[in-house]
């Protein structure tokens, strides 16, 4: 029995090879002289080369893809989630396949007005995960994420703003959740596949009537030069 593997694009490193991970780093470089922590003590209201970045990213998605959905830790998965808003509303990747899941790890939306209205206007349909963190700082933002997208799974953790390491629980959840995702992924692909040989047994049904009616035709015709 084939074994579905699924295509992952991801903002981080912090998963082992699993099914097809691909990792793309940020092609702009963090500003120096600035705290590491220091974000946990300002608003993000303001975005350097986010259009550059978004061209960027949509660029190596339709270059090194398909790919089936995105995964991403705190910024990583913000970035994330506003492809998939984007490409939702028909802004970007129109050319790429939807994106059939989201996996968030402390993530959250972005706070501009004009990208809310858009990436974040409609309930998100691709399946969701998002692990918060109990301590994160980034709490009900991430919260706020999960919102987004209908029906999302939502594993609560003791943890910070971090990559958590998950109880027995949380794990079989997780497993569950990808469980189903492959199920639907592979249901997709044969309803797809059932369409296309339907489609090619109606072009040969098509054609084999054709013929048989030029056949029919040639037939006749010899009769009646025979009978002239």
């Amino acid at each position: 029995m084939e074994i579905e593997r699924l295509s992952f694009l991801c903002h981080d490193d912090y998963v082992k090879d699993r099914n097809d991970f691909t990792f793309i780093s940020s092609k702009f470089a963090e500003r120096k002289n600035t705290a590491s922590d220091l974000g946990r003590h300002k608003e993000f209201t303001e975005y350097t080369n986010l259009e550059e970045c978004i061209s960027y990213l949509c660029n190596y998605i339709t270059t090194h893809g398909p790919f089936d959905g995105l995964l991403g830790f705190s910024q990583g998965a913000t970035l994330s989630a506003l492809l998939m808003g984007y490409q939702s509303q028909g802004k970007v990747l129109k050319d790429h396949p939807p994106f059939k899941f989201f996996i968030s790890v402390s993530g959250s939306k972005f706070r501009i007005p004009s990208i809310c209205e858009v990436a974040y206007k409609d309930p998100n349909k691709a399946k969701s995960v998002h692990f918060i963190g109990e301590k994160d700082w980034l709490k009900l933002p991430s919260e706020d994420l999960a919102a987004a997208f209908q029906e999302p799974l939502i594993i609560r953790h003791p943890q910070g703003h971090t990559v958590p390491r998950l109880d027995e629980e949380a794990t079989e959840k997780l497993l569950n959740w990808v469980k189903e995702l492959l199920v639907q992924t592979r249901k997709a692909k044969d309803c797809v596949q059932n369409v296309e040989a339907q489609k090619e047994q109606e072009k040969t049904e098509e054609a084999c009537e054709a013929a048989k009616e030029e056949h029919n035709f040639t037939e006749k015709r010899e009769v009646e030069v025979v009978q002239a």
